[in-house]
């Protein structure tokens, strides 16, 4: 090395030069308590630099990874070149068989996974085709979560002489034809039907696990759809205006609604109900070239694996606990599972609900909504035809 070279060498190795660890998350609006974003800046230090955006669904993130796949096109603002997406516990099996994220890890590489319930492991492994396999690798990071629900009108069942409702059965109630109002979704209609008949939310052959085949399925199926009114975006209003006195829909949504009225009821059904959780996944964009997308084609962010434990350490679900936002932590399965200790969901809430999750029992007997074959999904398109 000549005598300039190594001037120029050591004037080099006395320039400070800063080092930032990246870390882009893509999440569903609404869904992470903004001081989470705060206190892992603040615990990361000056080193990392965090991007957030929020979108609007969960369809909108799901169809913006299906575009860049199926494109082929990636920049550093895609969806799919993120280090983390927030997607439905119910949209794994299809973002894994169709190659839209990664494999978080294998569960012994991962503290936070042995600290969850059981119920949460189950659908958390899955084989390479999104079907649930307890010796799959993890495929998601859950950090909120809730359940079906219905919502009540106290004030207008008293009225009428109507006892308040505890569970599916009630909505049959020949009382309140016109008077309920249901989200629009075929699981979940579906789901509640088959529960109403002493079934499983997934049931696959309805002839040999719904007492009455699925002649009863699709008799007691046509005489809710003569009940109750489908949609996604008033029901809840209908509800306030006494339009309706009956309205079910998930928890994230009723709660809010239900704790500004002082005549409203929510409860978990006795029988059981669904489960749903947002879930923290990987992109798979290393699978598809591009020279647009940064360092985020060599993988994901370092940070990836400390963003996940922490939105599952026990401080983050202070959040939910003292109200300050809508959901419940997943940790608290457990705690309501031990002890099924109730606290109150606000002032004036009449509820079942412990800390935003079924009471002991109910959890017990609830369940989270698994992908279905063809077969059986061939059953369900039969049912919406039916007359």
């Amino acid at each position: 090395m000549s005598e300039e070279m190594q001037r120029a060498y050591e004037q080099w190795k006395t320039v400070p030069y800063s080092i930032s660890f990246p870390l882009r998350i893509v999440g569903l609006r609404g869904s992470v308590p903004p001081v989470w974003i705060k206190d892992f800046m603040v615990s990361q230090g000056k080193q990392m630099k965090l991007g957030a955006e929020f979108l609007g669904s969960l369809d909108t993130i799901y169809t913006q990874l299906v575009s860049a796949k199926n494109s082929g096109q990636l920049t550093s603002k895609s969806t799919m070149a993120a280090d983390v997406v927030t997607l439905g516990d119910s949209w794994l099996g299809a973002a894994i068989r169709n190659k839209l994220i990664a494999s978080v890890g294998k569960p012994q590489e991962l503290e936070w996974f042995q600290h969850l319930d059981p119920k949460w492991q189950a659908i958390l492994r899955r084989d390479a085709q999104g079907r649930p396999d307890e010796t799959g690798q993890v495929w998601g990071a859950p950090y909120r979560c809730g359940c079906m629900v219905i919502a009540y009108r106290k004030d207008k069942l008293a009225k009428a002489g109507l006892q308040d409702i505890k569970d599916w059965d009630d909505l049959w109630k020949p009382e309140l034809a016109g008077k309920i109002s249901m989200i629009e979704s075929t699981r979940e209609v579906v789901g509640l039907v088959l529960k109403s008949l002493g079934a499983s939310y997934n049931a696959r052959n309805l002839d040999a696990e719904v007492h009455g085949g699925q002649e009863a399925v699709k008799e007691r199926f046509l005489r809710l759809r003569k009940q109750a009114m489908f949609e996604n975006i008033n029901y809840l209003r209908a509800l306030g205006a006494g339009d309706v006195w009956i309205a079910v829909g998930w928890s994230n949504d009723v709660l809010p609604f239900a704790k500004r009225q002082s005549n409203v009821g929510v409860i978990a059904p006795a029988s059981g109900t669904s489960l749903w959780a947002d879930v923290w996944a990987i992109p798979a964009a290393t699978t598809i070239k591009s020279d647009k997308a940064g360092g985020r084609i060599r993988g994901p962010s370092p940070l990836v694996s400390q963003w996940l434990e922490f939105c599952l350490q026990p401080a983050r679900s202070l959040a939910f606990h003292q109200e300050a936002f809508c959901g419940a932590s997943p940790l608290r399965f457990a705690d309501v599972a031990d002890n099924g200790s109730s606290e109150p969901a606000g002032p004036r809430l009449d509820t079942n609900l412990v800390s935003g999750l079924p009471p002991k029992d109910i959890l017990g007997k609830s369940e989270f909504l698994e992908p279905l074959e063809e077969e059986t999904l061939a059953k369900y398109r039969w049912l919406l035809e039916a007359e």
